[in-house]
């Protein structure tokens, strides 16, 4: 078996630049290590460690933190139970068509509109709370914080930091640093637990993109390790923490209802995205692996596989872009952020929900007070029509007589 792989999945061609051999890798005392693939096998154990210590930050630190911020969940109304109604909804549909609604209602002698209201309260019954989604955001927000902090601290003395061209220079024979190989480590083992537990993660508008792009970042790191483009990898994962901490530190504020907060950290944000994402990353990094690194070695598989996963990555960016310029649009029209289509919010809210999610802030008196004038101007109108209707009656009579 052994001696398949090294046949087949480690050819020189596929990892390495033409005229290098792997004999050629081999660091002496005292340079370093080169990044072998079995290295990678430690980051499924790492990944589970970090589950493990994610459950037991969410219960020890991220739910305490809530409530001191002031994040309330909303009660929604429980559904009643009836059999046939459930055995629906787990196991064909949460959303019945019309054709489905009347059939059910056949079924269980009640009304269509009772039908519908049922699913609705179903729906809501299984959406997640404040604290949850609250302490999905404070444990990445821990992380990208950690992980930025500590990559910056030992790439700021390195040469290639400041000057991308020196990714290359004595590519492939660069020896990895322990800080280094621990930040590829621990980095390709969070992104594997994000899509380990992202089944029982808050699912959001944006899923299938967060899928793509969890397995694009999870082979790039991989790829890059045993590539050995450790150097300019660190400098991807570097830009890609800047813009994420304040993403997340922005949706802890919003769970916890600090409108103003949380749009300054918007605007703070689409900055920080969009200068990292739409100029450093394409202009510095992607320019430095399509382009510059022509002039150190030979184009090979890897060049080409790397470029790939980076432009998909790109895409990404693009897509998130658009999204948060258009929040950006509404911010600058408008005066606030209304029905957010960033990633951090949940599947879209049906537009007959008898309690939307969006309207949490509101209070009952509120409600009442909206209700009351409703009414009032109602009774104005009664009053004003009957008026008028008298008076034609009067302007009638002397014709009349």
């Amino acid at each position: 078996m052994e001696a398949l792989l090294n046949e087949w999945l480690w050819r020189e061609e596929f990892w390495i630049p033409p005229g290098n051999h792997w004999k050629d890798m081999e660091m002496k005392e005292g340079e370093g290590h080169f990044p072998l693939p079995r290295h990678l096998i430690y980051t499924l154990p790492l990944a589970l460690i970090f589950i493990a210590i994610r459950y037991i930050f969410e219960r020890v630190i991220a739910i305490p933190l809530s409530k001191v911020l002031g994040v309330k969940d909303r009660i929604w109304i429980r559904a009643a139970s009836i059999p046939k109604l459930e055995a629906f909804y787990k196991q064909h549909s949460q959303q019945p068509s019309q054709s489905e609604v009347v059939g059910l209602g056949k079924q269980c002698g009640l009304s269509q509109r009772k039908i519908q209201t049922w699913f609705r309260h179903r729906r809501n019954q299984d959406r997640p709370s404040s604290t949850k989604k609250f302490c999905e955001a404070s444990w990445r927000f821990f992380f990208y914080l950690t992980s930025f902090t500590a990559g910056l601290g030992s790439l700021i003395d390195t040469p290639w930091f400041w000057d991308q061209s020196e990714c290359w220079r004595g590519y492939p024979k660069q020896p990895v640093s322990e800080a280094h190989y621990w930040y590829y480590m621990l980095e390709m083992s969070f992104y594997l637990s994000l899509l380990l537990s992202i089944s029982v993660d808050v699912k959001r508008k944006d899923f299938k993109e967060q899928v793509v792009h969890h397995i694009a970042t999870i082979i790039l790191i991989g790829f890059s390790y045993i590539a050995n483009y450790v150097r300019v990898g660190t400098l991807v994962m570097l830009v890609h923490d800047s813009a994420d901490i304040i993403l997340e530190v922005g949706k802890m504020l919003h769970y916890a209802l600090w409108a103003k907060t949380c749009d300054v950290l918007f605007v703070l944000f689409a900055l920080v995205f969009l200068v990292t994402r739409l100029y450093v990353f394409p202009s510095r990094i992607i320019h430095s692996t399509l382009i510059v690194s022509m002039q150190f070695y030979e184009p090979f598989f890897g060049y080409y596989f790397f470029n790939a996963l980076l432009f998909v990555l790109q895409l990404l960016h693009i897509y998130w872009a658009y999204l948060i310029l258009r929040m950006v649009y509404r911010f600058a029209f408008m005066g606030k952020i209304e029905g957010d289509v960033r990633s951090d919010e949940e599947s879209p809210v049906d537009d007959n929900e008898e309690e939307e999610e969006d309207g949490g802030e509101c209070s009952w008196e509120q409600r009442k007070d909206a209700i009351n004038s409703r009414l009032a101007s109602l009774a104005n109108n009664c009053v004003l029509n009957n008026l008028t209707n008298q008076t034609n009656r009067n302007s009638r009579l002397p014709k009349t007589r």
